[in-house]
């Protein structure tokens, strides 16, 4: 307890993380080019065709991964959020403000890829089921915390604000996760589960997971990138930036 105790006070500083995140951004995109790269020959190139789908299933190497990033990256915020409100603690608001722009760009690919999906499954490029529409809330969910946190001009109101925002939006996560479940939707159940076998075969489903475990770390190197950029706009005035830019200049 008191290692994590000491490992909170010290997430309490900027500098500290910043320190400490030198080789995250790298390490991170070492390892999503490669666990994408191989994941994605392997089920574009080497895994077999659905027995329904044919070829079109292998969209999901793409669909799939960036949809449980997406929801994540809300959930992450949302989580900011409640650490912003309680512990006010600067690098949690940095940390929420960098997702923003992730999590939107996820959310949309994996909307558009499942349009790409849903044409040749279920004729049409969408319908208005329980996943979908709830996937396209969680896009206006990020759209809107942008658009707040663009409109208000002081740092600590509008972090506060989209703090708010974020945390009353995560109720939208659990009816993405189990909308099939609730309601009779058009959308497939969910490709994992942690207390059910996998469903297809081992030479779709391992690719599948790797590109999952892909984009995860591609997540890890944007948004590392992303939080540091953003500690950096602001402390810009502190003499141990100063001092940064000036060990990086030289």
């Amino acid at each position: 307890m008191g290692v994590l105790k000491t490992l909170w006070h010290k997430l309490g500083s900027p500098r500290w993380f910043y320190d400490m995140s030198r080789s995250w951004s790298m390490i991170f995109g070492i390892l999503a080019v490669l666990l994408l790269g191989a994941g994605t020959l392997w089920g574009l190139a080497y895994a077999p065709a659905d027995y329904q789908q044919g070829n079109s299933f292998r969209i999901m190497y793409l669909h799939v991964p960036t949809a449980l990033v997406a929801q994540s990256s809300y959930l992450m915020m949302g989580i900011a959020g409640v650490v912003l409100l309680v512990w006010r603690m600067k690098l949690a608001d940095v940390l929420a403000a960098a997702i923003v722009p992730i999590g939107f760009s996820m959310t949309l690919i994996a909307l558009f890829t499942g349009a790409i999906w849903g044409k040749p499954t279920w004729g049409t490029w969408w319908v208005w089921d329980a996943r979908t529409t709830s996937m396209l809330v969680l896009l206006f969910l990020f759209i809107g915390v942008g658009a707040l946190r663009d409109a208000i001009t002081n740092l600590e109101t509008a972090g506060r604000a989209c703090a708010v925002l974020a945390i009353v939006g995560m109720i939208n996560i659990p009816i993405i996760k189990y909308s099939v479940d609730w309601w009779l939707t058009l959308h497939q159940t969910s490709s994992f589960s942690l207390v059910e076998a996998p469903t297809m075969p081992s030479s779709m489903w391992a690719p599948l997971l790797l590109n999952v475990l892909g984009m995860y770390c591609f997540l890890g190197a944007v948004l590392t990138s992303a939080v540091r950029t953003g500690i950096l706009k602001r402390e810009q005035n502190t003499a141990w930036v100063n001092e940064v830019v000036e060990q990086e200049l030289a």
